[in-house]
């Protein structure tokens, strides 16, 4: 039997998120934008819930394009706001489409998004060494900056928290407890 951390549980879709993504770093944008709306959506959700509703997602969505999410009208919002599939908040839903066009411009100002999104952590991994799920922040230095310079440049939903989710989903830091057989693994992706 395989030690993962605490939070991954029994259910088959957290074991298998854990398993294969959670900590892997990601530097594709479409990946990323997907990341970046899930993080916004589950704000104030269970991330389970968030995993069941994902292929929902990915097809509303149109596969997490984000310049075909950047041209959501408001009669997409609101096709989007009767699908039962997905988290039907429009405060979300809008903040993907508000984030879609900012995702845009931070690409054309920076190259890519992976750009962007790294620079927090010097385009490197943090490598925590966390003993206990307990020990492991909600934010971090680096989220607080992130989450500031995102919404100044006009991102929703990226409060330190969901930025520090964000952070640990995408591989910028590798938040697997030691004990974890994940630790390892990650870090030697990283090194």
């Amino acid at each position: 039997m395989r030690n993962r951390c605490s939070w991954a549980g029994k259910d088959p879709l957290m074991v298998a998120y854990h398993d294969l993504e959670w900590g892997v770093p990601v530097h594709d944008d479409p990946s990323l934008f997907e990341f970046l709306c899930l993080e916004g959506a589950q704000a104030g959700l269970s991330w389970l819930t968030v995993l069941k509703k994902r292929s929902a997602y990915r097809l509303a969505f149109d596969g997490f394009d984000p310049d075909r999410v950047a041209r959501y009208d408001e009669t997409k919002i609101q096709t989007l706001l009767q699908n039962p599939g997905i988290i039907r908040n429009h405060l979300k839903i809008r903040a993907c489409v508000v984030n879609a066009n900012r995702f845009q411009a931070v690409r054309d100002a920076f190259g890519s998004f992976d750009n962007y999104i790294w620079q927090f952590v010097d385009h490197r991994p943090i490598l925590n060494q966390w003993r206990q799920a307990h020990q492991i922040p909600a934010t971090s230095s680096e989220s607080v900056a992130m989450s500031k310079d995102m919404r100044q440049r006009g991102f929703k939903f990226v409060g330190p928290t969901i930025c520090y989710a964000l952070m640990q989903a995408i591989g910028k830091v590798n938040d697997h407890t030691i004990d974890c057989f994940r630790h390892k693994e990650i870090q030697s992706l990283t090194v």
